[in-house]
């Protein structure tokens, strides 16, 4: 077998080719472009190259964004002044705080502080619990790329045994809540989860959220399955790897993403989705 290959970059490039339309149109009614705020605290170098990736997506469908930086020792009440000025901004449509925070700082409070309305990444407690609840508006970001991509396949997921590998407030959980969503039947994997091979090897939906270069055996993989491989792994050589060897896993697999250029992709894509949504709403 060789696997069918979800392809973020292509399915990314038709939303931001919408997007771009909507915003155009959006614009020429004299309505303001969506504005999107972010957020950075410290040097991080994969969070500069994360927010770098995202403002030039900004530009290709005409969305103004503006990019907040703090030192990386500034205090927590200083992140929430930054926070609370793109609150009551009407420029700013959407507010994303880039994650991690430097150790000294915590991020649940400040997240709470974004005003739900503005909140792209879908972070808040009250957009978390629409979701929970089967009636989201603003949708963590990655979960809901997840499932644009899962959804190109025109497979019919009802039903489908679904594993989520991780159980991070940011991909895991949320991963879980988009595919009861979409009525499949849900487990979650995390790391005091005992004996993860007989509940990989039944998946029908495998979704990696672990963040271990090659952690998942590849032999564990049903034939046929649909495998989204969240994992962003830099090997000491440089190469960029997921959390499942993928030359193996094609060999099982019947969809699967590639690393980089399969989740990625569909994470920015949504964010300014969900920018636009926020301006519109």
């Amino acid at each position: 077998m060789s696997a069918k290959i979800l392809d973020g970059n292509v399915l990314a490039g038709l939303i931001k080719e919408r997007l771009a339309h909507q915003v155009a149109d959006r614009v020429r009614r004299q309505l303001p472009a969506p504005g999107l705020a972010v957020i950075l605290v410290g040097d991080n170098p994969a969070s500069l190259s994360y927010v770098g990736h995202k403002q030039k997506a900004c530009r290709e469908v005409g969305i103004l964004s503006h990019c907040h930086r703090l030192p990386e020792n500034c205090s927590q009440q200083a992140v929430i002044q930054i926070i609370e000025q793109c609150n009551q901004d009407p420029t700013v449509h959407g507010i994303l705080l880039q994650l991690p925070l430097p150790a000294s700082i915590s991020p649940e409070p400040l997240l709470e502080k974004i005003n739900p309305a503005k909140d792209v990444d879908g972070f808040h407690p009250y957009n978390m619990g629409r979701l929970a609840l089967r009636q989201p508006i603003l949708r963590p970001c990655t979960p809901y790329g997840v499932m644009k991509l899962l959804a190109s396949t025109q497979e019919d997921l009802t039903g489908l045994h679904a594993v989520v590998l991780g159980a991070s407030n940011i991909v895991g959980r949320p991963m879980a809540l988009e595919l009861l969503l979409a009525k499949c039947t849900v487990t979650i994997c995390h790391r005091f989860s005992k004996h993860i091979a007989p509940h990989i090897q039944s998946a029908d939906i495998l979704i990696s959220a672990i963040g271990k270069p090659n952690i998942v055996n590849s032999e564990w993989i049903k034939p046929g399955a649909i495998v989204v491989d969240i994992g962003f792994n830099r090997l000491p050589s440089g190469k960029i790897v997921g959390d499942i060897e993928f030359a193996t896993a094609c060999e099982r697999a019947g969809w699967i993403t590639p690393v980089p250029g399969g989740v990625g992709p569909m994470t920015v894509a949504t964010l300014l989705e969900n920018t636009l949504l926020a301006a519109t709403t």
